[in-house]
């Protein structure tokens, strides 16, 4: 009988010292070993871009009891595939992405860093989930989502996830209602771009962009 205790990899796209991994860490070392192995800088919007053509380097940063903590030049779908290739001595119980700064609806999911992290660790045949916070102010409050992480990676943990699955979890701002399996959101990105000057006077362009909803408000995505 194993009588280790789970281990968890964790990850993200807003770089290692992001509020939203540091929370999600935070909620990890109650329910086992940690090894976080996340990108040295932003890498938003990576979805499962991998490095190619240039070496990858990770350095450690942290070692204390249930916690090891790496950084890495690579995406976020990088940091997986090393830490699971490289770094790892077992196969991890849990993997978990985030807490992404932001919503990851629709076809978000598949431009998303986050959730690259937990399709990549999907194809390790880890349970992977990735956890996004609906709220895009700086001063954002990670700790109910946080707390909800938590315990969704305990039930995880104990009962697993069916072969080729991750999960996408979004957590809206405000009070809850309860928690809520759907499907995914029809819609895309419209306008995305705004055109300006640089110095020179040459045209640049900035993506912003619009959501746009396909679907009639329902509880079913």
């Amino acid at each position: 009988m194993d009588n280790r205790k789970p281990l968890i990899l964790v990850t993200n796209d807003d770089g290692y010292q992001a509020k939203g991994i540091v929370s999600l860490t935070e909620a990890m070392r109650n329910l086992g070993e940690v090894i976080v192995f996340a990108p040295d800088a932003h890498r938003s919007g990576m979805s499962s871009a991998l490095t190619t053509g240039t070496p990858l380097r990770a350095r450690l940063l942290k070692r204390e009891e249930n916690l090891t903590v790496y950084v890495c030049n690579g995406t976020p779908a990088d940091c997986v595939k090393l830490a699971m290739n490289e770094f790892v001595e077992r196969k991890p119980d849990l993997l978990v992405a985030g807490i992404n700064h932001g919503s990851n609806a629709g076809i978000s999911v598949i431009y998303s860093g986050t959730m690259g992290a937990a399709i990549e660790g999907c194809i390790f045949d880890v349970p992977s989930i990735g956890f996004s916070l609906c709220d895009f102010m700086p001063d954002a409050d990670f700790s109910f989502t946080m707390e909800l992480a938590g315990k969704i990676a305990s039930k995880v943990i104990e009962e697993g996830l069916p072969k080729g699955i991750c999960l996408n979890v979004n957590v809206p701002v405000g009070a809850l209602k309860g928690v809520k399996v759907t499907t995914q959101t029809q819609g895309k990105w419209v306008n995305e771009y705004h055109r300006s000057k640089d110095g020179a006077g040459r045209d640049v362009f900035w993506m912003t962009g619009n959501f746009e909803n396909w679907e009639k408000e329902n509880d079913n995505s």
